[in-house]
């Protein structure tokens, strides 16, 4: 009596390809890379900015998946999902990196204010800092990546779940009603 050969599935899912991978199959982790990298290079360009820096991201990605093939969890997520985060987390440390740091210069005369000049910075920051907490809650983080982190919408928009435009409206009513916040003031 002979057994029937396996049968051999011409489309397996992510998340059958990823054990494969994690048991060190390089085949299907080919498979994956195909299916993922361009997508994945897609995302790490909207928040690089830059098409071959996005390429060095994405293939980054990968290769940290590959590394890591064992810790993905299908039932917390898709693999797309998780390849994403990847290269998101990626390309935003990519950025910080980036940012040039301050050029500390030695101060040589005295730059404290005097104290009416003290006060009124004060009292402008108290009024701004109230404002700012009378705003709704996304649109106080959109403001604090903005301004604080010096993130770029993109990246905003991929750390929010978002789409650039969404955070640039955000940022623009966030602004508005500072604005109204202020005068009031």
């Amino acid at each position: 009596m002979s057994a029937d050969p396996p049968t051999h599935d011409p489309d397996p899912s992510d998340a059958a390809l990823m054990a494969r991978a994690a048991a060190g199959d390089r085949a299907a982790f080919e498979v994956l890379a195909t299916r993922h990298l361009l997508a994945l290079h897609r995302a790490a360009r909207r928040v690089v900015g830059d098409a071959a820096e996005a390429e060095d991201l994405a293939q980054e990605a990968m290769l940290r998946a590959w590394q890591l093939a064992a810790r993905f969890d299908p039932a917390r997520g898709s693999l797309r999902a998780w390849l994403h985060r990847i290269v998101t987390n990626l390309a935003i440390d990519r950025l910080r990196r980036a940012r040039p740091a301050a050029e500390i210069t030695p101060e040589l005369a005295d730059t404290t204010p005097d104290p009416e000049t003290a006060l009124r910075q004060r009292r402008r920051r108290a009024a701004l800092l109230t404002a700012v907490l009378r705003l709704p809650a996304r649109q106080r983080r959109v403001l604090a990546l903005t301004y604080a982190e010096g993130w770029p919408s993109a990246a905003i928009g991929l750390s929010l779940g978002i789409s650039t435009r969404a955070v640039e409206g955000l940022l623009r009513r966030a602004r508005l009603a500072l604005r109204e916040g202020l005068r009031a003031h």
